[in-house]
């Protein structure tokens, strides 16, 4: 371990190949280790490997998870942390909860928690000592606020214009909202009381 997002992958699928069996041993891996330690929401997590290294495919990346319901974990290099981090600023907020956890389980631990544009100025002000290896957590986005009313009447409405049942429409106006259908579903039924 760890083989997740790892060159031990490889070493695993010549093993396999070659007919070796290949026999787990539980051990750290730095995600669920900074998961675990971040104090971000650990109920439901979402690992995505590396950012990409080019500006405009991460800014891409970030945006597609800017309404996520999840704590969204990455990798980072360290030459790439700052710009990363920029990007996370300008795609999902300065208050966007961040955290930064470096060279977890060593000597040098690092734990960087706060909004987005604060962990990046504390970074900024370190250029070039930040080394090692480096796990980007990213709290959940915040839910759009669904006024009861509204949210029953779009239900209502998205039933009779799509003829869908209530099951399924309550999928269509939890996409729609960027929110657990779950979490409409109680709305909807705290607008019918």
């Amino acid at each position: 371990m760890p083989g997740v997002s790892d060159p031990g992958y490889r070493v695993v699928a010549l093993a396999v190949e070659r007919g070796f069996t290949v026999v787990p041993i539980p051990g750290a891996v730095a995600f669920a280790t900074a998961l675990a330690a971040s104090g971000l929401p650990t109920d439901a997590f979402r690992f995505n490997g590396f950012l990409p290294a080019k500006s405009g495919q991460r800014k891409e990346a970030l945006e597609s998870v800017r309404a996520s319901t999840v704590t969204e974990i990455f990798y980072e290099a360290p030459h790439r942390l700052v710009a990363a981090l920029s990007d996370v600023v300008a795609a999902l907020g300065a208050e966007r909860p961040v955290v930064v956890a470096r060279e977890l389980t060593k000597i040098h631990e690092e734990f960087v928690r706060g909004g987005a544009e604060e962990v990046l100025r504390q970074f900024e002000s370190r250029p070039g000592e930040v080394k090692g290896e480096i796990t980007l957590l990213i709290g959940k986005g915040s839910a759009p606020v669904v006024a009861k009313v509204n949210a029953r009447e779009r239900l209502a409405q998205i039933m009779r214009e799509q003829k869908l049942d209530e099951k399924a429409a309550l999928k269509v106006l939890a996409r729609e909202m960027g929110v657990s259908k779950s979490e409409v579903y109680r709305e909807v039924q705290r607008a019918r009381r």
